[in-house]
């Protein structure tokens, strides 16, 4: 029987190794991968840098495409079934990885978030983990998915106008969409801030092409909108150098780049590429082990408040000052800071001691492990 043979992104993390006793498995810079690449390919396994349509494909032999994302814009899925190539996505890997991004963006915004509402734009597997996060922040959370809505009922989903209406802090998560009964393109244009609430903060981890950049420097010159967040961009990775100038903070699309979530996504594209083809052994396939963070402990500072130890923690697991300050001394290293991406473990992987009775409450909402003596139900 021949080898399977399988092309695959080379920044993917923890896949050398995982596949090559049952395939040959050619290693390839995700946005350089040519049709002369897949020709003979079974499978890609891929990120969001590689376009998989007729261009790349056609005339190949690739049956199967697995990315180790949760988006998959970058594939054109009516020429995948028009051409019988089966594919997956990773829904949900990095989802807690967000979260953890939105958290950091939420807490260096220098507001008492307790009372304040979060508005969150589609609420799937990520939209659902922000939410959560809100809720264990104290905030009042409003939530908006027509598909969701369409699906299940309105209740407790709110209509985009009367979300941007009352909430201090918008989030988009959605899917880009052109077209379909909710196409998200551009969704946040020039009549998007109007709706907004004074003094709202706009947030986007989404995708770059849900806001209009003209619309949203227009919005912040005129303070319509009072500071934005961006991990996405237009015309990525060629970000519009002014845009980012006007941003309260900008990263290079790495929000979802925890070490944990891109674990989780090469577990499921291995995972993906054994059920297609029928490989033994992979079905349940993880990583063995994932790197510890520099420092897994946390000790709060005693006499802080809630909201100050809440900060010290979740800034101590990922402060996101570090990656706003990389994007903005060299713009144009954005894809050398994603294909090097350092360590960053999610919130279970640290260790918290010290700290008032409700920040620990707090805390073990969001994952921390407790220690005991002079714990985090101390002081």
């Amino acid at each position: 029987m021949m080898k399977l043979r399988i092309v695959a992104d080379d920044k993917i993390p923890f896949l050398r190794g995982a596949l090559e006793p049952f395939a040959e498995v050619i290693y390839l810079p995700g946005g350089a991968i040519a049709p002369a690449d897949v020709k003979n390919a079974d499978a890609l396994i891929t990120r969001t840098r590689t376009r998989c349509g007729e261009a790349l494909l056609a005339g190949s032999r690739v049956r199967f495409i697995a990315t180790a994302t949760i988006g998959y814009d970058h594939i054109d899925t009516a020429y995948l079934r028009r051409a019988g190539i089966a594919w997956r996505n990773a829904p949900g890997c990095n989802a807690a990885s967000v979260a953890q991004y939105i958290g950091s963006a939420l807490v260096s915004s220098g507001v008492e978030l307790c009372g304040k509402t979060l508005g969150v734009i589609g609420v799937g597997n990520v939209g659902s983990k922000v939410a959560a996060l809100g809720e264990a922040l104290g905030m009042r959370v409003l939530r908006n998915d027509p598909p969701r809505a369409e699906r299940e009922g309105s209740t407790g989903f709110t209509e985009l106008p009367e979300l941007l209406a009352e909430a201090d802090f918008v989030t988009i998560h959605t899917p880009l969409t052109r077209d379909g009964a909710h196409p998200t393109f551009h969704l946040c244009d020039a009549g998007f801030p109007e709706l907004m609430r004074s003094g709202a903060q706009l947030f986007n981890s989404g995708r770059g092409e849900v806001v209009d950049t003209a619309a949203l420097k227009a919005a912040l010159k005129s303070g319509r909108i009072s500071a934005a967040v961006l991990d996405v961009w237009e015309n990525e990775p060629g970000i519009d150098r002014e845009l980012l100038d006007l941003v309260r903070i900008g990263t290079p699309h790495i929000a979802g780049y925890s070490t944990d979530g891109k674990a989780n996504g090469t577990a499921m594209a291995v995972q993906a590429v054994a059920a297609f083809f029928g490989i033994p052994g992979l079905a349940e396939w993880r990583p063995e082990r994932l790197p510890e963070p520099e420092t897994p402990e946390i000790e709060l500072e005693t006499g802080a408040s809630v909201r100050e130890q809440v900060a010290q923690a979740l800034l101590h697991t990922y402060d996101i000052g570090l990656d706003d300050g990389k994007l903005r001394s060299d713009p144009a290293g954005f894809e050398p800071q994603r294909g090097h991406y350092r360590i960053r473990r999610e919130y279970p992987a640290f260790r918290v001691r010290g700290g008032r009775p409700e920040t620990a409450a707090v805390l073990k909402t969001l994952g921390f492990t407790l220690l005991p003596q002079g714990s985090a139900c101390g002081g």
